[in-house]
């Protein structure tokens, strides 16, 4: 597919961690879609709209504070897992394999170049890679809202 991007395949910018260049690549099934916020300010965001909807919010894993507990350093790097069972629960009734990929997940990093991003599973992958019916995507979908409104 020359000159254009599926869902399955996207796109990343090149990113620096830990002073090595990594070069841009894609992978599978992942979206990521900019932030005009800090790392921090970016996942405040999110988790005041995930309260007000009422999503639970399960983790916060600090990738970048770990490594710092090891002497390394990263760029910040987030990943925030939150889900709710009353949409979760008929996913998993549907096709048991989801439960691999949820609760769901934003991962919330910086850039060599100071830009913030946010990235996660895109819906119509988790349906092609769980074999979900297209009534329940909906359930999954809910998370290009959540990221789309977080970064802006």
């Amino acid at each position: 597919m020359t000159g254009r991007t599926s869902w399955w395949v996207m796109p990343l910018p090149a990113v620096t961690q830990g002073g090595a260049r990594m070069t841009a690549h894609t992978v599978a099934g992942l979206k990521t879609t900019p932030s005009r916020h800090s790392v921090d300010e970016t996942l405040e965001r999110l988790s005041a709209i995930l309260r007000t909807t009422g999503v639970t919010v399960f983790a916060l894993v600090d990738h970048s504070g770990e490594a710092a507990k090891v002497g390394m350093t990263m760029r910040p790097t987030k990943l925030l897992i939150f889900g709710n069972p009353k949409s979760g629960t008929p996913l998993m009734i549907a096709s048991p394999s989801i439960a691999i990929d949820l609760p769901l997940k934003i991962l919330v990093w910086e850039d060599a170049e100071g830009k913030v991003w946010l990235s996660y599973n895109s819906p119509a992958y988790l349906q092609a890679r769980h074999h979900l019916p297209q009534e329940l995507v909906q359930n999954v979908a809910v998370i290009e809202t959540l990221a789309a409104r977080a970064g802006e």
